[in-house]
C-alpha cells in the first residue's frame, strides 16, 4: 500500500467510532472521488483547525479570535442557571431537544482512576469565580449517569459549596443507568430535564 494512503488511513482509524475497517472505507471514497471532495475538506479542515478554539469561560468550541461564545454572548441567556456537561456533544444533544436556555460549562471528560483522568486534567477549577462573576444561583448536573459521573458531580459539588450559595440539581428519571446524553431521544431528554431534583 501506498505509504501516504496508509498514514492517511491510520489518521481516520483513531477518530471514535471509525477503526481501521471504516477508515479504509473513507479514505477510499475520499481519494475516487472526482467531484474535488477531498480537496474541499481538507480546506474546511485545516482552516477549522487553525481558526477554532474553546471558549475561554464555557469550552463551547467557537471562533479563536472571540473572548466568548454564542452562548456566552446571549443575555437572554443569563438567567442565573448553568448546565455542566461532560463535551460538547452533550451541549448539542441539549440544544437540539431545546430544553435548557440558559449558560454551559464543558468540563471536558469525567473523573476515572482507570482512565487516569484527575481533577486537574478538567475543566473544573474556573467554575467557582464564573458562578460568582455570573451570579450563577443553580447548577444543573448533565454528566453520564454512572460511577464515573457521579464521582465526577460529587467533586464539583464539594469545590463549589465552599464559595458559594448556589443550588443543585440533576436531571432527573428517564435518563437510564449507563446512559450517555448521546443516545437518547428528545422526548425522553425532555422529561428527564422538565423533571431535574434538587440535591
Amino acid at each position: 500500500m501506498n505509504p501516504k494512503i496508509e498514514k492517511l488511513i491510520k489518521q481516520f482509524a483513531k477518530l471514535p467510532r471509525v477503526g481501521a475497517r471504516g477508515g479504509q472505507r473513507i479514505v477510499l471514497a475520499l481519494l475516487q472521488d472526482k467531484t474535488g471532495r477531498a480537496a474541499a475538506l481538507a480546506t474546511v479542515l485545516s482552516d477549522a483547525a487553525t481558526s477554532i478554539a474553546p471558549c475561554p469561560r464555557c469550552g463551547v468550541l467557537t471562533d479563536r479570535d472571540s473572548d466568548a461564545c454564542e452562548f456566552c454572548r446571549d443575555s437572554s441567556r443569563a438567567n442565573g442557571q448553568l448546565c455542566v456537561v461532560r463535551d460538547l456533544a452533550d451541549v448539542w444533544t441539549l440544544e437540539k431537544a431545546s430544553v435548557f436556555h440558559g449558560r454551559y460549562h464543558i468540563i471536558g471528560g469525567v473523573l476515572s482512576g482507570a482512565a487516569g483522568t484527575m481533577p486537574d486534567d478538567l475543566n473544573i477549577a474556573s467554575l467557582p469565580a464564573r458562578i460568582a462573576d455570573e451570579k450563577i444561583t443553580e447548577i444543573i448536573f448533565a454528566l453520564p449517569n454512572t460511577v464515573e459521573g457521579k464521582t465526577t458531580q460529587h467533586y464539583v459539588m464539594s469545590i463549589v459549596q465552599d464559595s458559594s450559595d448556589v443550588a443543585f440539581s440533576e436531571l432527573a428519571s428517564g435518563v437510564p443507568l449507563g446512559g450517555d446524553l448521546d443516545y437518547i431521544d428528545d422526548g425522553t431528554l425532555t422529561l428527564a430535564f422538565g423533571g431535574r431534583k434538587t440535591l
